[in-house]
């Protein structure tokens, strides 16, 4: 029988409940245990797929289509294991689905209230995600903090689940901060204190306690906390801060985590197996060079909106023993006082996605800088759509050539709708979305990085290359070396002369691992480690009209 963990999150947000989350999931995947991840989120949002970046931090998008919370990243990057949109719960989704039962008449004229039926809503979600993977555990984390008003019905649900499905099949986690309090000299367990007497007023007595402090966390205030929380002292568990993420884990193995979570739901311990793990850890902090890698965007003053891209390019530098300097740039400030003030010495330039037209003319001289001073290049989504235009613009010669998201008139929109996104009204959930197959072309870069002939990669926009265009593009010198399976679609783009010079219509960074770097990030990566060297690019021998496509519809 799948057994359910919940997480919940006291005194402050953003303590890491997501991380210590997606840390369990590791230990207990590396004990032989399948796990599944689930993220009830308190906003009335349906997803955060129309939220803007600067609120929410990046959008994740699972294989299947979902716009999703970040910390879904999180959960697959650690545990090495597919999120799906059933691991993804809002308020929102959760009263749209309610609402909707209602209208259809489902509660046969009763009156509908929070208890039971969106209380039912919450726990059936939980028992999909279990019914659907059989996992052997579904940890639930819950957003938002606990005394807040909106995660009531989440608490209220997880306090009755344990009723439901039996008193040792249900763990309840509670993460916590010990603030260290410089005038007194000393750490302080009264926040903690209170978050527990907040959660045991609503009926929840937590059964682990997981401190975030900045220090290690001495015995005599684990058992303070023990004898006031009513927690056993094996069970109040230091997280200290650390200096990557991804300590995280092997920090909890050594405070037993993963041994008590399985004691207090009476399953067998099993010998963890995380020398994988160990060996990340030994080369992210044993590098043998440095790169510096440009991040040109438009959300900069919130790390979070990149934050897959960045933990991407973390991976593939473990990989290549290369300590990893981003340098943040604000496209915005690219366009005030050019590329060259901001982008002068760095190793490659990424430009990643993004909406609507602020920043764009900055990204667009970013990429010019990139392919006129032979930077390695990586684009993505956005990135592509922008280095389309910028060759239209500066090689191509075309007047007035731009997209026609951020000019619906001009003459020559190198990047347009789909006719079948010509009439979509609604922001949320519209556009191209999840995994979709892409077929390589042979003796590119792409298909050298790949070594595959048909990829599979998630996709997040509306707009595309406009084929319109494509044997201009050929002409000039551009290379198409990947396209959807009917020929029809633009999926990458490269400059075969270039160093390193590749954008893509989709978001390689959503699949990226520490243990598997995704390969586009390796090759950016140690291009630009190449170039900080001083050293010859690797590519394949390439001609353009080797790429155009047989027949384009």
């Amino acid at each position: 029988m799948t057994k359910f963990v919940f997480v919940t999150g006291g005194v402050v947000s953003s303590i890491g409940k997501g991380i210590v989350a997606a840390s369990l999931g590791r230990l207990l995947k590396s004990r032989d245990y399948s796990v599944s991840i689930l993220k009830l989120d308190p906003y009335i949002n349906v997803d955060p797929g129309t939220m803007s970046p600067f609120q929410h931090g990046e959008v994740f998008v699972t294989a299947d289509g979902a716009e999703t919370d970040l910390d879904l990243g999180h959960y697959e990057r650690f545990t090495d294991t597919l999120m799906s949109r059933l691991n993804s719960v809002t308020t929102g989704s959760i009263y749209q689905a309610v609402i909707n039962k209602e209208r259809r008449g489902d509660y046969k004229g009763g009156t509908v209230q929070v208890i039971p039926h969106i209380t039912n809503e919450i726990k059936e979600r939980i028992h999909r995600v279990a019914k659907n993977t059989n996992p052997d555990v579904v940890i639930t984390e819950i957003g938002g903090t606990v005394g807040d008003i909106e995660s009531l019905p989440f608490l209220e649900a997880i306090r009755q689940f344990r009723k439901d499905v039996g008193r040792n099949n249900v763990l309840y986690m509670h993460v916590t901060l010990l603030p260290w309090i410089p005038a007194a000299g000393e750490m302080k367990t009264k926040p903690t204190q209170h978050s527990v007497k907040e959660l045991r007023s609503i009926g929840i007595q937590p059964d682990m306690l997981v401190c975030r402090c900045d220090r290690p966390l001495q015995h005599g205030l684990k058992e303070k906390l023990s004898e006031f929380c009513d927690v056993p002292v094996e069970s109040v568990i230091t997280s200290q801060d650390a200096s990557s993420i991804y300590e995280v884990p092997l920090n909890l193995e050594r405070e037993g985590l993963a041994h008590q979570a399985l004691e207090l739901l009476q399953m067998q311990q099993r010998e963890p197996d995380l020398s994988q793990w160990q060996t990340i850890i030994e080369r992210l902090y044993c590098p043998t060079h440095e790169i510096e890698i440009a991040l040109v965007g438009k959300y900069i003053r919130l790390n979070d909106a990149y934050l897959s891209v960045v933990e991407a390019l973390r991976h593939a530098a473990i990989a290549m023993g290369s300590e990893l300097n981003v340098r943040w740039v604000n496209s915005e400030d690219i366009e005030a006082y050019g590329a060259e003030h901001f982008l002068a010495g760095v190793n490659g330039i990424l430009v990643p996605g993004g909406f609507g037209c602020r920043g764009v003319e900055g990204k667009i001289a970013a990429i010019r800088y990139a392919r006129e001073n032979k930077i390695p290049f990586l684009g993505l989504c956005l990135g592509m759509q922008c280095a389309v235009i910028e060759w239209a613009q500066n090689v191509a010669k075309l007047q007035d050539a731009n997209s026609a998201e951020f000019a619906p008139q001009a003459a020559n929109p190198v990047i347009n709708l789909l006719p079948e996104q010509q009439d979509v009204v609604d922001l949320g959930g519209t556009m191209r979305l999840g995994l979709y197959p892409c077929r390589l072309t042979p003796n590119t870069l792409a298909f050298m990085l790949y070594k595959e002939e048909v990829i599979y990669e998630r996709h997040r926009h509306r707009y595309e290359f406009n084929n319109a265009y494509r044997n201009l593009f050929l002409d000039t010198g551009y290379a198409v070396s990947g396209t959807s399976p009917d020929g029809r679609l633009v999926e990458m783009i490269e400059l075969p002369e270039h160093p390193f010079f590749i954008a893509t219509q989709f978001h390689p960074e959503f699949s990226s691992r520490p243990s598997a770097p995704h390969p586009l990030f390796q090759g950016f990566v140690q291009a630009s480690g190449r170039a900080a060297h001083g050293e010859e690019p690797i590519a394949p021998s390439v001609t353009p009209t080797e790429l155009a496509p047989a027949e384009v519809s």
